[in-house]
């Protein structure tokens, strides 16, 4: 894998009325240490005109997404484990519970993908059924 990638987040939220899908594209700087896939990207946050500064860590069985900036947050996914959070936005201060069912990393060449399934709950309150696909390919492959 290279060091400047694409980075693909994109999710959906199972509603019971309808399913809400969301996608983020940036380019990002992918790093490999001790065996741990580590990518830093920046997320523009338009309607409050500002950046929050990104660092996914992915392993086998645990992958981290931490945000600083005008969203802050270190969210932890581990399979069969719920692990709470404090999500801080311009607009407020959100408990959020993250009970993840499934973690998949596939690794090839100049592609990882994670696939994260989990419940989410807000405030002590069940929101949804979500899903998370991660995507980081190599700038270069994309180039091509």
């Amino acid at each position: 894998m290279k060091k400047n990638v694409l980075v693909s987040i994109s999710g959906l939220q199972y509603e019971i009325d309808k399913d809400e899908a969301v996608e983020v594209i940036s380019v990002g700087e992918y790093y490999n240490k001790n065996g741990k896939h580590y990518v830093l990207y920046e997320e523009i946050l338009e309607e409050v005109a500002g950046v929050t500064n990104c660092t996914i860590k992915i392993t086998d069985n645990q992958i981290d997404i931490i945000k600083r900036g005008a969203n802050n947050v270190h969210m932890v996914f581990e399979t069969n484990k719920k692990n709470t959070t404090y999500y801080q936005t311009p607009f407020g201060e959100l408990q959020i519970g993250i009970y993840t069912n499934q973690i998949e990393v596939h690794e090839e060449e100049d592609k990882i993908i994670a696939d994260i399934n989990y419940g989410l709950d807000i405030n002590y309150s069940f929101v949804s059924d979500c899903q998370i696909q991660i995507k980081l390919t190599s700038k270069k492959q994309q180039e091509s």
